[in-house]
Parts: structure tokens; C-alpha cells; sequence
């Protein structure tokens, strides 16, 4: 019955929705952590889902100990940018929540497939025409009109706002690379050994940064609160989201994928205008649609854009 399941036709497809709904749940509990430095937040939440998927490391070690380079140096890019940059400029962004409205940082970060196809262009050489470039600006004028709904940056607060959507901007570029990659290691790789060695490799990362630079007596003691909100992150829209999302990309391909995650951006506005009263402007709803429909037409027609 299981194995069934699993190989029913709409199983990916439904995967990646499903992850991408869990990702949008992740800002209503990573903003009750602001007080938390970032970095430790990373690492409390990779070693936590590190600690679960403990058993599929031990499972698969023999076949780990036999990757080869190529693969390895996927594995580290998936941890030092989806794992530890990703999520430190998200998380640092949802910092400022008091200055932007959380569903804007979710929208920025959307960007993340026109920067996977730039990267594909730089260190792949791929080319594409014109309509491309063309598209390209369209989702960047609609971040910006997302990002800023009175069209001129308004620095009030020191600039926190306009800090908080480069942070954004950061993590779709550290997101858009990794997924580039993910998708290269699970051409060969079982997703229960993906998930378990970048959680691993991340936390490592961010432990070794607290260590050599932040004074050790200044790292918070987790009350109960944040300790529940970091294992709910990490058995929700953490370490459980990232799994699903991984077996439901080994099933689809790269494009549907990102058409698949906008559900993440449409669910996080809808949470935070129920939650939080925190509608969109006129001027971010024609941004948001602008973004989201160059991204469709960019991932949709991607053959088509390429010389």
C-alpha cells in the first residue's frame, strides 16, 4: 500500500506543495526567536534536525563514504548556501518584521529562480535570447514595487526596511544556486542521504563560526519557549519540510519545481493578512503578479529562452 503511494503520478507534485506550505508556517515561528542571534538560530535548528535524521546517516554511511568529488562539492555548496547563508539573511530578515511585513521577505525571495538561470549562464555557459533578459527585469521592477509600495526607498529606522529586502533579495540568490545544485546530487542520490549531510555540514559551519568569532559568555541560554519554537521549526517547516521537498524534487523537474513552490508566497500573504491584518498595497499586489508572472513565463518556456 505504501510503496504504491509513493509512486502515485501526483506524489512529487503534491510533496513540493505541501513543503512549500510548511516553508510559510516558518515565519509565523522564526519571528519569536528575534532576540536569538541569528547564526545561533541556524545552528540550533541544523543540529536539531541533524539529530533526527541521525538513523538515515548511520543507514547510508557505506554508500556516502563512496561519492565522489563533484559530488561532495554540490553537497558543501547546498550547505554553505541553502543551509547556512539562505537561512541566515532569511532569518535576519524576519528580524525586522516591526519594519517590513513578513509576506514581502517570503515574495523577495521568490527571485531565486531568475538567479539559479543567471548562474546557469555565468558558470554553465548556457545562453539564452532576448525574451529572457526581457522577463528578467519584469520580476526585478516587480520586487522592487513589493519591496517598496511608495516607489522611493523610505529609510526611516536607519534603513532597517530597506536592509531587510536586500536580505531577502541575499537569501533567493543563496537559495537559487542551492537548488542548481540539489538537483545535480539527486541525480544519483537518495534524498535521505542529501538531507541528512547538509544539515550536518551547516551546522558544523555555523558552530565553527560561533566558536572562532562570538564571545562564547554572550551565547543566550533557550528558555522553554524558544526550545519549542526551534523543535516545532525544525518537525515542521525545517528539517520535515526539507525532506518532503527533496523526495518530491527527485520526482518533477527543476521548472515544475518552481512554478510548484509559488505556492509558498501565495499561502505566506494569506497568513499574513489573517494573522497580522498586514494587507498588501495596490501598487504590491501589481508587483507581486509582475514577479510571479515572469518567474512562470522564465521557468515555463526556459527551452525556449535558450539559444
Amino acid at each position: 500500500m505504501f510503496k504504491r503511494f509513493i509512486s502515485w503520478p501526483y506524489i512529487g507534485p503534491l510533496a513540493i506543495v505541501f513543503a512549500a506550505f510548511l516553508w510559510s508556517i516558518d515565519a509565523l515561528l522564526r519571528q519569536s526567536l528575534y532576540s536569538l542571534p541569528s547564526i545561533f538560530i541556524v545552528f540550533s535548528e541544523h543540529s536539531l534536525g541533524l539529530i533526527i535524521t541521525l538513523p538515515w546517516l548511520i543507514k547510508f554511511w557505506p554508500k556516502i563514504k563512496t561519492l565522489n568529488r563533484k559530488t561532495w562539492i554540490s553537497i558543501f555548496w547546498i550547505a554553505v548556501f541553502g543551509g547556512l547563508l539562505g537561512t541566515l539573511a532569511y532569518t535576519r530578515a524576519l528580524s525586522y518584521i516591526n519594519y517590513i511585513h513578513f509576506s514581502v521577505v517570503v515574495l523577495l525571495q521568490k527571485l531565486q529562480p531568475i538567479f539559479a538561470i543567471i548562474l546557469a549562464r555565468i558558470i554553465l555557459k548556457e545562453r539564452f535570447k532576448g525574451r529572457f533578459y526581457l522577463w528578467a527585469g519584469v520580476a526585478l521592477v516587480g520586487s522592487y514595487f513589493v519591496a517598496f509600495p511608495n516607489v522611493l526607498p523610505q529609510w526611516q529606522d536607519g534603513g532597517k526596511n530597506v536592509w531587510a529586502g536586500l536580505l531577502a533579495v541575499g537569501a533567493a540568490f543563496a537559495w537559487g544556486s542551492s537548488t542548481v545544485m540539489g538537483k545535480y546530487s539527486l541525480r544519483e542520490l537518495d534524498s535521505r542521504i542529501v538531507t541528512p549531510l547538509r544539515l550536518g555540514l551547516t551546522a558544523i559551519l555555523s558552530g565553527a563560526y560561533i566558536l572562532l568569532f562570538m564571545d562564547l559568555g554572550s551565547i543566550p541560554r533557550l528558555n522553554s519557549e524558544q526550545l519549542f519554537y526551534l523543535v516545532a521549526i525544525v518537525l515542521s517547516s525545517g528539517t520535515v519540510a526539507l525532506s518532503i521537498y527533496y523526495f518530491g524534487l527527485k520526482k518533477v523537474q527543476a521548472s515544475q519545481s518552481t512554478l510548484l513552490e509559488m505556492f509558498w508566497p501565495i499561502s505566506a500573504v494569506t497568513i499574513d493578512w489573517v494573522f497580522f491584518d498586514h494587507a498588501l498595497t495596490w501598487s504590491q499586489i501589481m508587483g507581486a503578479l509582475l514577479m510571479l508572472t515572469a518567474i512562470y513565463r522564465v521557468t515555463r518556456r526556459q527551452g525556449e529562452l535558450q539559444e
